[in-house]
């Protein structure tokens, strides 16, 4: 696996919200919360938690609305975060058995789907919320106003696409989110969605870090994508941090730019900047990656950010000449070209039912039922990372960092069947030895207290 350059590490994390539905065989009407209580099960066997830390150091939670929501636990290598992200999905998949079984014993015979994507048959959304440790000493406002273009144009490689009608005809958009996005920036994820979010949880050192959340990215099928999608975003921050500046991008209207960029497939759609220019959303992309590439050729070589820069080069090239170039790896073009191809065949237009159908069951994460995976599993999706690590992550936390602190001590204290509190910054077994032990430290995977108290306990099996 490519390693970043030791003197550029980052720490990333992703939440993902995940669509719940439950489909009974017959008139039946079940609460969503008794079916997530179900799934909850699977995940942490003999408990009802909202809130729970797993043995690979990631959290699973009861979010608002009642979504499940997976957060992978730190990672300081972005295939690692594609692989804890993927491994998310897979642990939610496993639960689904189960948890049906369990419906099925109280007479409630159906099924239960869970998708990977960010809104409903309501329209209503739930995020994807990318995390990135950033230095506290950089301007935190003048690191915000550079990226706010990045970040409104970098749909046309990171959208998941969405078909919604508009007037009453079908329209395909590139972004799910964009069309739920209102500020530019903002401290809420919910009453007043932003670009970047503005609230400061660093969960480590204060006065080191803080964080950068963004939550106007889409959930991603594609290991491509997140891939992409990250690591663009970590080579940008990068270089903005390192002073080298992105100048007079600033758009006139973000918010409305968001949202014309998403509702233009073809690309061409022109964007205004405060300077009175037109740029398209390629063009706009280019400036950062010529950018970058002034950044990377200053530094120290780091096979991870070089092969991004390729990555976003080629991405960029082919988005320009025909977006359709890019059917293996892109999920919005994966998407449009399914939806196309089906339409075509059948001889529908885009306002049949059985199109809405299909756009949802892309994003299905049980594997022989999702469309997405149909897909990939007769050779027509890119992969970036490799079956067997993502299984690996369903119980094995990074070992670079403090999740591997926090899913030892996990796995430590359900084997000895003793009651533990953990959160990112710290850990506590509860009854003898109560101490709350702090982590402030993400790229720590060892922890010297950790250490001593798991082998105070262990000695206890000498005096019983």
């Amino acid at each position: 696996m490519l390693q970043p350059s030791p003197l550029r590490r980052r720490i990333f994390g992703l939440e993902n919200e995940y669509g719940l539905i439950f489909s009974p065989n017959g008139r039946v009407y079940l609460p969503m919360e008794k079916v997530l209580g179900y799934i909850f099960e699977g995940l942490i066997p003999n408990s009802w938690p909202s809130n729970a830390f797993l043995v690979n150091g990631a959290r699973f939670y009861q979010d608002t609305g009642c979504h499940p929501e997976y957060s992978t636990p730190e990672c300081d290598n972005i295939l690692d975060l594609v692989i804890h992200d993927k491994a998310g999905e897979r642990l939610l998949e496993a639960c689904l058995p189960a948890a049906e079984e369990r419906l099925r014993e109280e007479g409630l015979s159906g099924e239960i789907y869970i998708f990977k994507n960010n809104t409903d048959s309501l329209g209503n959304t739930y995020g994807c919320h990318e995390n990135f440790l950033m230095r506290r000493d950089v301007d935190f406002w003048k690191v915000t106003e550079q990226l706010i273009p990045f970040f409104v144009t970098r749909q046309i490689y990171s959208g998941a696409g969405k078909v919604l009608k508009v007037s009453g005809k079908p329209q395909y958009f590139i972004s799910q989110r964009a069309q739920h996005i209102h500020e530019k920036t903002s401290s809420s994820t919910t009453s007043s969605r932003s670009i970047i979010n503005t609230r400061d949880e660093p969960h480590a050192d204060a006065e080191r870090y803080r964080r950068l959340h963004i939550i106007v990215g889409d959930s991603n099928m594609s290991e491509f994508v997140t891939y992409l999608k990250v690591g663009t975003a970590t080579l940008v921050l990068s270089m903005i941090e390192e002073g080298y500046a992105v100048q007079g991008m600033e758009f006139e209207d973000p918010v409305k730019a968001i949202r014309e960029v998403s509702r233009d497939p073809t690309l061409k759609r022109k964007i205004k900047l405060d300077d009175g220019r037109q740029m398209t959303a390629v063009e706009v992309q280019r400036v950062y990656l010529d950018r970058a590439q002034e950044y990377l050729a200053q530094q120290e070589h780091d096979p991870i950010l070089d092969d991004v820069w390729q990555r976003w080069a080629m991405v960029l090239d082919k988005l320009e000449e025909d977006p359709m170039q890019l059917v293996r790896e892109i999920d919005w073009v994966t998407k449009r070209h399914l939806i196309q191809s089906y339409v075509d065949k059948k001889g529908c237009g885009w306002d049949d039912p059985r199109v809405f159908l299909l756009d949802l069951q892309y994003h299905d994460v049980k594997r022989t039922r999702g469309l997405y995976y149909l897909m990939e599993s007769r050779g027509l999706i890119e992969r970036v990372v490799e079956e067997e690590s993502v299984q690996r992550a369903m119980s094995t936390p990074p070992q670079t960092t403090r999740a591997k602190v926090r899913g030892d001590f996990i796995r430590f204290a359900r084997a000895k069947n003793r009651s533990y509190t953990v959160d990112w910054t710290y850990l506590k077994l509860n009854g003898y030895w109560e101490e709350t032990i702090l982590c402030m430290d993400p790229f720590s995977a060892v922890n010297r207290r950790v250490d001593e108290l798991v082998s105070q306990v262990a000695g206890l099996r000498f005096y019983r």
